[in-house]
């Protein structure tokens, strides 16, 4: 049964039907006002992608810095911290051993020669969100004291060119800044 209501007009009565649903017009108008909306708010979805990848980098490289600071310290022995350019990005090792002992293979996987142990490997790839891009090539840290040799700033980058800078004191305390500002709440490099 339809749902109908009655009305008295003039003294007449007349029965009149609920409309039920939008009409093609009504339809069209929402969809057009939903994808204007979209194609505003997606470059600014983009960019916010971007900067919580370049965040989520640092504080992994943060952490890797520091884990190995505290393995050199625990393990009575020295640990190295390895960069090295790929042909498909960046990647960096963490292991024990001297200089260029190990060596990044692809794939999340590095090799090692002699006694050395890898105890941290991770990637950036090209055309990825976030790439690393440093001078300094291995810091070492030393097992008495958790000091670093040399002290080196770590540079994280997005594909919109903000960055992050990862600076590492004698200490091998770690802290974060952005050059001119660019990452809102840290401080100015």
């Amino acid at each position: 049964m339809s749902p109908t209501r009655v009305f008295c007009l003039s003294g007449r009565f007349t029965r009149r039907h609920l409309q039920r649903g939008l009409t093609m017009i009504e339809s069209l108008c929402v969809v057009t006002v939903v994808a204007t909306t979209m194609g505003l708010a997606t470059p600014g979805m983009q960019s916010w992608q971007l900067k919580q990848a370049l965040l989520a980098a640092t504080a992994e490289l943060e952490t890797d810095v520091q884990y190995a600071r505290s393995e050199a310290l625990s393990r009575q022995q020295s640990v190295r911290l390895e960069t090295q350019t790929l042909g498909n990005g960046t990647c960096y090792v963490v292991h024990t051993g001297i200089a260029h002992d190990c060596i990044c293979s692809g794939n999340g996987q590095a090799q090692c020669s002699g006694d050395a142990v890898v105890l941290r490997v991770a990637e950036q790839r090209d055309g990825g969100a976030v790439r690393l891009a440093t001078t300094t090539t291995s810091i070492a840290f030393d097992p008495s004291r958790g000091t670093v040799t040399p002290t080196a700033t770590l540079k994280l980058v997005d594909k919109q060119g903000r960055a992050i800078h990862l600076v590492v004191n004698i200490m091998g305390r770690v802290r974060s800044c952005s050059p001119q500002a660019q990452i809102s709440g840290l401080k100015p490099c």
